[in-house]
């Protein structure tokens, strides 16, 4: 699997990266790639959600965490840079096997760093029975794409304001919030987040294919698209 990296290094928005997914799908010829990045605070949710119902807009913008709407359904998500998003694109159909391969591959990474972990029959991946990785998938013709939060670490009061779901939501889970859901990785090992990138990078791919500059510029006419406001649908 190819690892696809930026020509240059520098902070860039969430939507920026959900164009680069797209961009990979439609014009990268590989079966298989593979990218990481990270965010300034943010929060993503999904095509078919009502933003206000499952984001704190006025703590978002209160505390300067952006939001975006994604093309790819499930759940709402905070991201900072203290925890590493996945992408993977395959060609293919088959959406259970695309999921279940992608599983399993956040389960050897977590392997390999002597962590026991399972997957669930919702593609989350569990340390005991708390959530340290969830995954949505979007589906282009002949393509697929599973992105994914690996939470290493994350400002957890944001986290806790940011996003909003039901009650109800939480109690059909045998649960009372947010953070007794979700779990952090750093709690299970030495490892820093480089280092865990490092080996996420190692275990997963060989070889790699650099975007050129020209290939940036066409993912930032794409990137367009996410921050209009007929397509992010947030009232402020």
């Amino acid at each position: 699997m190819k690892y696809i990296s930026l020509p240059e290094e520098g902070e860039r928005r969430l939507s920026f990266y959900l164009a680069m997914e797209e961009y990979v799908a439609r014009h990268v010829d590989e079966p298989e790639c593979f990218f990481m990045w990270q965010v300034a605070p943010s929060v993503i949710f999904g095509r078919n959600q009502v933003a206000e119902n499952e984001v704190n807009v006025p703590y978002c913008q209160q505390h300067g965490i952006r939001m975006y709407r994604r093309k790819s359904g499930g759940g709402c998500v905070y991201a900072d840079m203290g925890n590493v998003m996945l992408s993977y694109i395959c060609a293919g159909d088959n959406v259970g096997f695309t999921f279940n391969k992608f599983v399993n591959m956040v389960l050897m990474v977590l392997r390999r760093m002597g962590i026991e972990a399972i997957g669930t029959s919702h593609n989350d991946v569990l340390i005991g029975e708390r959530k340290v990785c969830g995954t949505a998938f979007y589906h282009l013709p002949g393509r697929n794409i599973v992105h994914s939060t690996f939470l290493y670490d994350t400002n957890m009061e944001h986290m806790l304001h940011a996003i909003t779901p039901s009650r109800e939501k939480l109690q059909r889970k045998g649960v009372e919030s947010v953070r007794q859901r979700i779990t952090l990785l750093k709690d299970y090992t030495d490892m820093g987040l480089e280092d865990v990138k490092a080996l996420i990078k190692a275990t997963l791919c060989e070889g790699e294919r650099v975007l050129t500059l020209s290939e940036v510029a066409e993912i930032e006419q794409v990137e367009a698209t996410y921050l209009k406001d007929d397509f992010i649908q947030i009232i402020s």
